[in-house]
């Protein structure tokens, strides 16, 4: 029997799983036929459509398991006890595996060091930054820490603060966008504002500088949506600067959005010790700041 959690939204089951299954959409739905897939505890139908958190289980003779290898990679290592890490993510490195991306991962990186809690292809990941997203984040040791933290996460106990710089000048100091979030009919590898099929999602924002045409500021998060702070922050027409997928102005394309995950707050699940990280935005970052704020005082 494999077990898999479902990390997307509004796609076919049959498609779904051909994906991260590697295997036929013919040799799933022969499955489903079957009465093999069950999705929430239920059989599944071929055009049942799954959404983020549901639970897939598929009883099959065939070796579905993905072996992660374990790879020398450095990995910024913050604070470490028994039960958890909390990393530094370089900007570029991938969170976790997927279809057609086995290695150079973070996992892959932790594996080669730790060992982590058991989740599919995702051990140890107990929040996902986007690959272009650098900072802080937490890392489960254990399958119990793992489910503690995740509750957490989901319960508003786990405040984390991100950096980022906006195209165009906000003028309000401070805010918040409540707009659900789903996934793009038209591009399957975007997330939009949507009613349909979509998910709530609250993002707080607040202006910690003003350049002549751009912003820096700070983002609270209440929901932890796919792409989150950057469907938002287009969505109120202020997209992050150098996001190739969102956004507007691009100047590297090797580095990515100018999104930081900064801060990260939250209590030790053993001993209710409150715990406090903080980050430092990677030095191209700060390059790139460097540079609009000179050319707009040419």
């Amino acid at each position: 029997m494999k077990e898999i959690e479902v990390f997307v939204d509004n796609e076919r089951i049959d498609i779904y799983l051909a994906k991260s299954l590697n295997i036929s959409r013919s040799k799933v739905q022969k499955l489903i036929k079957n009465k093999k897939i069950l999705i929430n505890g239920k059989n599944a139908t071929n055009n049942y459509l799954v959404s983020t958190g549901d639970i897939i289980n598929v009883d099959d003779d065939l070796d579905f398991d993905i072996h992660i290898k374990a790879e020398d990679i450095p990995v910024d290592i913050i604070y470490e006890n028994d039960d958890l890490l909390v990393i530094n993510k370089p900007s570029g490195m991938v969170v976790h595996p997927a279809p057609g991306n086995y290695e150079g991962t973070l996992v892959n990186a932790l594996l080669g060091k730790y060992n982590l809690s058991s989740n599919n292809l995702r051990p140890g990941i107990v929040h996902r930054l986007d690959k272009d997203t650098s900072g802080v984040m937490l890392v489960a040791k254990n399958d119990e820490i793992h489910d503690i933290l995740s509750r957490m996460i989901s319960e508003k106990k786990v405040k984390r603060t991100y950096l980022a710089l906006v195209s165009g000048v906000i003028i309000n100091d401070s805010g918040t966008i409540d707009a659900p979030i789903g996934r793009d009919p038209k591009n399957r590898e975007k997330m939009m504002v949507t009613d349909i099929n979509s998910k709530h999602a609250i993002t707080h924002f607040k202006v910690l500088k003003r350049l002549k045409k751009h912003t820096l500021i700070e983002c609270i998060l209440d929901t932890g949506r796919t792409h989150q702070i950057r469907v938002h922050m287009a969505y109120i027409g202020y997209p992050i600067f150098n996001d190739y997928v969102y956004g507007k102005e691009k100047i590297d394309e090797e580095f990515g959005q100018m999104l930081h995950s900064w801060k990260i707050e939250f209590h030790n699940p053993r001993d209710n010790e409150l715990l406090k990280f903080e980050v430092k935005a990677p030095k191209r970052f700060d390059e790139i700041i460097r540079s609009i704020e000179n050319e707009e005082n040419i």
